[in-house]
């Protein structure tokens, strides 16, 4: 059972616990970076620090986009949990 206490010390991760049983997002994983590896093959160093800066970007934006997912969800449940011992 997860309690908050293990939450608190970092001994679980709700992302790590996401990727583990996401079968599509391990499929997915090794053909991304592929075909990044490919298309880096191709550009110029210029071009290259561009994609790099690019991919910095969207990485920012997905793990902002995770945590307010993640609020919403753990303020969602404790609406539910609160609305159930009303």
């Amino acid at each position: 059972m997860i309690t908050l206490e293990d939450f608190w010390y970092g001994n679980i991760n709700p992302h790590e616990q996401f990727l583990e049983g996401n079968e599509k997002l391990k499929e997915l994983l090794p053909i991304m970076a592929k075909d990044r590896e490919e298309l880096s093959a191709d550009l110029s160093p210029e071009q290259t620090e561009w994609l790099e800066k690019y991919d910095d970007i969207i990485n920012e934006m997905h793990s902002n986009a995770e945590i307010e997912a993640f609020k919403y969800g753990f303020r969602f449940a404790t609406a539910l949990f609160i609305e159930s011992i009303a």
